[in-house]
Order: structure tokens, then C-alpha cells, then sequence
């Protein structure tokens, strides 16, 4: 075997073992996996602090979940419009959701969910609420891409 050979292959194993498994949370019990989040959880979505609050990013099944009682208003803040999530309330753009305050609940403790196409977006737009005195901000991780991915359903104009 020659000697790149040996060397790509230890470096591949070196790869692929930093990649097994998730970097413990510092809130997490040492030599303990960080707890991933669960659709059984009453307050589903890990935290995010931002400024002098929070959001939470939460997953396709716990969306799933949260959309069989809705009680929130549901926002696409993807640029440009490429579909919809079922149940969307609203379509504004992440970078000028400061400036549609009268689309969302006025009631600031009120839950608001956002999505783009795959995260940062409504990331953003998350930050944005929260720093706004929003309290229950939540983003959906990985956007409608990951809703399309489970199999789900896009509507699209």
C-alpha cells in the first residue's frame, strides 16, 4: 500500500469519527449526549439566547405536532417566495419583519413560528422578534427544506 494511500485513510477515519456524534452542551452532565429535542416535550425546541431573550429551534416533527392544536400564527420569511408550508399565515420577508408588527399578535408573549428555505432566514427574523420583546419565538431548523425531505408537503403559488 503506498504512503498517500495510508495517510487518506487515516485521515478519513479521523474525519469520520469527529462526526459521529454531537459536541456535549456545557449544560449538559459531563460524559452525557446533550438531550435532542422531543415532540413529547411540553416546551418542545432547544434555546437560542439572544440579547435579553430567546428562541427556540425546533424540528419537523415537533411543527408537525404544534400544527395539530394550532394557536400561533405560522410565518414563511423566505426571499423570494418559493412555497408555503400548509397552515402559513403570512409571507414576510425576514430582513423587514420589524416593519409588519401589525401582521403578528400584538400580545408579545404571544407564539410566533417562523420559516425560510433552510434556516438562516427566519433565524434572523427570530433574533429580530426577540429583540423586540418577543417571548415565544420559535424557528423551524432547516426550513421547508427539511419539511419537503420528511415527505411533507410544499404548497407552492
Amino acid at each position: 500500500m503506498r504512503l498517500e494511500t495510508i495517510a487518506a485513510s487515516v485521515m478519513a477515519c479521523v474525519v469520520l469519527s469527529g462526526c459521529a456524534g454531537e459536541a456535549p452542551r456545557a449544560d449538559a452532565p459531563e460524559g452525557q449526549a446533550p438531550a435532542t429535542p422531543s415532540i413529547a416535550s411540553a416546551d418542545p425546541g432547544v434555546a437560542v439566547a439572544v440579547g435579553g431573550g430567546e428562541y427556540r429551534k425546533i424540528l419537523v416533527p415537533e411543527l408537525q405536532a404544534m400544527l395539530a392544536s394550532k394557536d400561533f400564527p405560522l410565518i414563511n420569511v423566505h426571499v423570494p417566495f418559493a412555497g408555503d408550508v400548509p397552515q402559513t399565515d403570512a409571507s414576510i420577508r425576514y430582513d423587514e419583519i420589524q416593519s409588519h408588527l401589525d401582521q403578528l399578535p400584538a400580545d408579545k408573549d404571544a407564539r410566533i413560528v417562523l420559516y425560510c428555505r433552510s434556516g438562516p432566514m427566519s433565524d434572523q427574523a427570530a433574533e429580530t422578534l426577540v429583540g423586540l420583546g418577543y417571548t415565544d419565538v420559535y424557528s423551524l431548523v432547516g426550513g421547508f427544506n427539511a419539511w419537503v425531505e420528511a415527505g411533507l408537503p410544499l404548497a407552492t403559488p
